[in-house]
């Protein structure tokens, strides 16, 4: 019965969609009344791995995690601070893992906060034998808050480059923090976002500078002002089946839905943002493609600020998503009590960022912001 419900429902999603450009959930996806999993199941297969536990020795704030795979190897990064969220203290970190992500190294520093500045993490690029780390770099006493990006550099994953900074394409420095997952097109063009000064007021952009470290424009893009930031915040990307990029933002008026917008020419101009009917707990959450092209999205669906449980949502085409698994769910015996205190601490999965590496999905993300972990999926368990 529920295959039948769900078959109506994606014909239903496409009818509705024929004549509109929008990204929708199909209705019977999620049941909203189970509140600890949304009615969803695991995907055969489905495991969880811990890099970083918070302890009494140790900082007790993680947030930020971004995962790449580089020369066999994969890297964990995700920004540290003793206690509280974007503190004066707050560094960026990354662990490395030999074994396909089994056993983790202890963490080791990118960017340690100095008398200038404090850190968080900007995300990773592989561009052949090269990993770049994306640095997030904020100013101490800056006022509306508000960021720069630099980079650094590494051949081999443990000597790396001294910053230098993200340049535009008229050759300034990127007066703006990078988001964590810019989506490289079949040309190799990046197309992500910046949160530009004053303040964090977001503006997709692009470059194709393949390393990400310069020319980088600003695509048109008509946000919603709030004064110190936009409506939209830390968005993410994926191109639907007609090549048509989808960028989905979280909402800052606190819709409890996705915003999002479309560009039709590689990201030199988008849509208006418009709100979908795809709930969100109004936190950064992720997206991107497989290889057959399938659109996922990751998040915390549901109407109010709870983060859990954690979702993977799917679409053919990038525009019904008619289909989801369970990530990790809201019961006691998979979400952990809080056990540090701290300023913006919450309770949940936090921040989620995926990449594809040797036929598995991997997502990251911080627990209670203070555990840093993965879930993967092998991809043959959910096609």
């Amino acid at each position: 019965m529920r295959t039948i419900i769900l078959l109506l429902s994606f014909l239903l999603c496409v009818a509705v969609q024929a004549d509109n450009e929008d990204i929708r959930l199909a209705e019977g996806v999620l049941d909203s009344t189970l509140t600890e999993t949304l009615g969803l199941s695991y995907a055969k297969g489905t495991e969880t791995i811990t890099v970083f536990s918070a302890t009494e020795g140790t900082d007790h704030y993680a947030n930020g995690v971004v995962m790449t795979a580089f020369k066999g190897k994969l890297f964990c990064m995700w920004q540290s601070s003793p206690k509280d969220e974007d503190s004066n203290d707050t560094w960026v970190t990354y662990s490395i893992s030999e074994d396909e992500g089994k056993t983790w190294c202890s963490p080791r520093p990118l960017a340690k906060a100095n008398r200038q500045a404090y850190y968080t993490s900007g995300g990773w690029l592989v561009n052949g034998d090269t990993l770049i780390a994306f640095i997030d770099t904020w100013q101490k006493g800056l006022e509306p808050r508000g960021g720069n990006t630099y980079f650094i550099y590494t051949t081999n994953g443990k000597q790396w480059s001294e910053p230098q900074p993200v340049k535009m394409a008229d050759g300034s420095e990127m007066t703006g923090v990078l988001e964590q997952d810019p989506y490289r097109l079949k040309d190799g063009r990046l197309v992500g976002a910046i949160h530009f000064q004053p303040g964090l007021h977001v503006k997709p952009a692009f470059t194709d500078d393949q390393s990400g470290r310069s020319g980088w424009v600003k695509g048109h893009f008509e946000g919603v002002d709030r004064g110190n930031q936009s409506r939209e915040l830390e968005p993410s990307q994926f191109v639907q089946a007609d090549g048509t990029i989808a960028m989905i933002f979280r909402d800052q008026s606190s819709s409890f839905r996705k915003l999002v917008s479309f560009s039709h020419d590689s990201g030199a101009t988008w849509t208006k943002p418009q709100v979908t009917n795809i709930p969100d707990a109004r936190t950064k959450q992720c997206a991107g493609n497989l290889a057959d092209g399938t659109a996922f999205m990751v998040c915390c669906p549901v109407n109010g600020k709870q983060r859990h449980p954690l979702v993977l949502l799917l679409s053919n085409d990038g525009r019904c998503f008619d289909r989801g698994y369970l990530l990790r769910n809201g019961k006691a015996d998979d979400l952990p009590p809080l056990r540090y205190e701290g300023k913006y601490k919450t309770l949940g999965y936090n921040y989620p960022k995926a990449m594809i590496h040797n036929g598995w999905l991997y997502v990251g993300y911080s627990t209670n912001k203070e555990d840093v972990q993965f879930t993967r999926v092998k991809l043959t368990a959910i096609k």
